[in-house]
């Protein structure tokens, strides 16, 4: 890539680390002084201060450069000082300046936007943003229920917007909106949605508590537009990117300015600009907006990407401040987690932590926040969300106290308690009914899991030649486990597992892995060798088991995670317990099954919920929120901060006091 010098008169440039680190990686270097004729200038914008570029540029003869933010910017505005997630540098003009045609115009009106590839990626974006709820800014409140339909939305704007000023608009404009909406559905509610910044106190908008009436109301909750765009009978606005977005919630937004979104069929245009004459469809024009316009960053490969890394990766910082805004009382959290949960959970407030559960719930109430507690000290009757580790955890045991990549939070139950309904029980259900963009992103994750060798704890272990025949896995587990607890009846031990695998397959060859606590001497669950040896051919002590799943053709469990595993890579499984995975047409089952799961997802369906709805995920080089694909990354490149001496030593001291395991359980 050919590097070029970009002269810049706008401290932004300068402060910005991530706009720097954007433009350097797009190829450019941030020069200061007096550029030649041919050496570029960088503007942001109309800013304020883009009149210093734009008379140096006049002096000089030199091009300009106008760079903005993308339209998926980040969860909070610029002014709150988040990064930005991309950049629209654009050569020929400005994105919201209909003066002179700008790249998106250029985009829009000339390319052909005719490539099947492409097109088929702009309607899987469109899908993952209306999933994920995902907006330019995105500090939505999940909770807040949007008003009843019928409802008509008049977009607000900060006063002075640029792309209200470039399209020739003012308050009277505003005025003028407001006084259509109303004449043109005389029978609906009007609101008037407040921009994010009005709301955060930065900026003022163009309506005021005057404008209001009986019929009209200032409309400023935090909630996801596009839960607001789906009751609205109309939508109308200046030139806001709402309205760019209403356009893929299924509306035709009456336009009063000329932002880029505008003109060509889309929209109800009261300015219409002569230049834009062509007729597109939402798909093309996401796909120039979106995927050809902007310059996308990842921040956790420092490396510029294509919008799903941006949707991903945006989706798990927004849903971790939307979860955790509030703030959270923990209780039943052993000391040494209490670090990984901050990490987790306290990138808004940091979590208090309170031992008493009576004293966590007097707590909670009086902070007015919500409270968590670690799901095996869970009561059954608590209200709190419990915690719990995910599927794809760490490169170590957690009975090594090695600090989890993954947790899950559970606001109903617990993935691995059948007795009653869970929060990975209905993400399972609604799974049955997933767009496009959600299946191909769990089967790519599916095979990037397979490829890797990956699987929950990820400890490797030794590879071993199998005698021929049909060869079934039977994985051992803790027989203290809340899984089997909670999950079996008669079938509750390794031993009974063992034998009763053997009955119905007297010819099989059966290959039996003892759990790793178990094998490490930290929880129960041991089968004698003698005993083992009465109903299994292979004991495959210490050995590997993803490597095991590639030398099976069956898997016999009770609940164990390996059963999943074996799912993800086609081997057929059957539960003798009630494991999460099972009941939904994917497994062979001889449990008890709970009625209540008569969905039929796909596996791929499965795999979303399971590793990419259900668990947060952290990410140890970053330290932030991460979508699951950056910790898969983690684990395939080893980078993962290893636990402190503190905790290896306490780790030790738990293995040698295994029978004791309940003084600390």
């Amino acid at each position: 890539m050919e590097r070029q010098s970009l002269f810049v008169f706008n401290g932004g440039f300068l402060t910005q680390r991530r706009v720097r680190r954007i433009l350097d990686l797009a190829g450019f270097d941030i020069r200061l002084g007096k550029p030649s004729e041919n050496q570029a200038i960088g503007i942001w914008g109309n800013s304020p201060t883009a009149h210093r570029g734009t008379r140096v540029a006049e002096t000089t003869g030199s091009p300009v450069i106008r760079v903005e933010d993308a339209l998926l910017r980040s969860v909070h505005p610029g002014r709150n000082g988040d990064p930005a997630c991309g950049l629209l540098i654009d050569r020929k003009g400005v994105h919201f300046d209909p003066s002179k045609p700008s790249h998106i115009e250029t985009l829009l009106a000339t390319h052909p936007l005719d490539d099947s590839a492409l097109l088929r990626r702009a309607r899987h974006g469109i899908e993952a943003m209306t999933y994920w709820h995902l907006s330019k800014y995105n500090a939505f409140a999940p909770h807040l229920e949007p008003p009843a339909p019928g409802y008509v939305v008049v977009v607000d704007q900060t006063h002075g917007d640029a792309s209200v000023t470039a399209s020739g608009a003012d308050r009277g404009t505003f005025q003028e909106m407001l006084v259509h909406a109303q004449t043109e559905h005389p029978d609906a509610r009007i609101l008037i949605k407040t921009h994010p910044e009005t709301s955060a106190g930065h900026r003022s908008g163009y309506y005021t508590d005057a404008d209001t009436s009986e019929r009209v109301q200032l409309f400023s909750d935090p909630i996801s537009p596009w839960r607001l765009l789906e009751g609205a009978r109309g939508v109308y606005t200046v030139s806001s990117g709402l309205g760019f977005e209403a356009i893929f919630a299924g509306h035709k937004p009456r336009v009063f300015g000329q932002p880029f979104y505008a003109g060509w069929g889309l929209t109800d245009d009261e300015n219409p600009h002569p230049r834009r004459a062509r007729t597109l469809t939402r798909a093309q024009l996401f796909a120039a907006a979106m995927i050809l316009y902007p310059t996308w960053y990842d921040p956790y490969r420092d490396r510029l990407c294509e919008l799903e890394d941006v949707i991903a990766n945006l989706a798990a910082q927004a849903r971790a401040w939307r979860e955790d805004c509030d703030g959270w009382v923990a209780t039943g959290m052993r000391l040494w987690k209490r670090r990984p949960l901050t990490q987790f959970f306290g990138s808004v407030k940091a979590p208090v932590f309170v031992d008493d559960p009576a004293k966590a719930g007097d707590r909670a109430t009086a902070l007015d926040r919500p409270t968590m507690v670690w799901a095996g000290k869970a009561s059954p009757d608590t209200d709190a969300a419990r915690i719990e580790d995910g599927f794809l955890r760490s490169k170590g045991l957690g009975a090594d106290l090695t600090p989890p990549l993954s947790l899950v939070i559970d606001d109903l139950g617990i993935y691995y308690d059948p007795t009653r309904e869970s929060r990975l029980e209905h993400l399972i259900a609604d799974a049955a009914t997933l767009p496009d963009a959600a299946l191909e992103r769990a089967a790519a994750l599916k095979e990037r899991l397979i490829k890797g060798g990956l699987s929950k704890y990820n400890l490797g272990g030794a590879q071993r030649d199998m005698p021929e025949g049909h060869r079934i896995l039977v994985p051992g587990q803790v027989e203290d486990d809340a899984s089997i607890r909670l999950g079996t009846a008669d079938i509750s031990t390794n031993l009974a597992l063992l034998k009763t695998t053997r009955q119905h397959n007297p010819d099989a060859l059966i290959i039996y892995k003892p759990h790793p606590d178990v094998e490490a001497g930290l929880r129960p669950g041991q089968v004698s060798p003698e005993d083992a040896h009465g109903f299994a051919d292979v004991i495959a002590d210490h050995a590997d088991p993803i490597a095991l799943l590639s030398e099976v053709q069956e898997v016999w469990t009770m609940t164990s995670l390996l059963g999943f595993e074996a799912l993800l890579r086609g081997i057929p499984t059957t539960c003798l317990g009630t494991p999460f995975y099972c009941g939904w047409g994917l497994t062979r089952d001889l449990g008890r099954v709970p009625a209540r799961r008569r969905a039929r997802p796909t596996l791929d369906g499965l795999i979303h919920a399971a590793l990419i709805d259900y668990p947060r995920y952290y990410d140890p080089l970053t330290k932030q929120a991460a979508p699951v694909e950056v910790v898969v990354d983690r684990l395939l490149s080893g980078h993962i901060p290893r636990s402190g001496l503190a905790l290896r030593l306490l780790a030790k001291a738990q293995g040698v006091l295994a029978s004791q395991a309940h003084l600390w359980r």
